[in-house]
């Protein structure tokens, strides 16, 4: 579990699979504006949601717990 929470690898994560698919937009955007205007209704699109979006929930958390936490 330590090493899910290493900053080397909690940072790329991020980047590749919070943001993946780049072009014409990241899903993580397009998914959050969906469940801004209430269109969020689609199974898959609440997957989806989810799937691009727990690698920032997982920084949020390691960001929470401070520099004192070891790793």
């Amino acid at each position: 579990m330590k090493n899910l929470l290493n900053y080397q690898f909690l940072i790329p994560l991020v980047l590749l699979l919070g943001f993946a698919p780049f072009v014409p937009q990241p899903h993580i955007l397009e998914k959050l504006r969906m469940l801004l205007s209430g269109t969020l209704t689609k199974p898959i699109d609440i997957f989806d949601l989810f799937w691009h979006s727990w690698p920032f929930v997982l920084l949020g958390y390691r960001v929470s717990l401070g520099k004192d936490y070891k790793v």
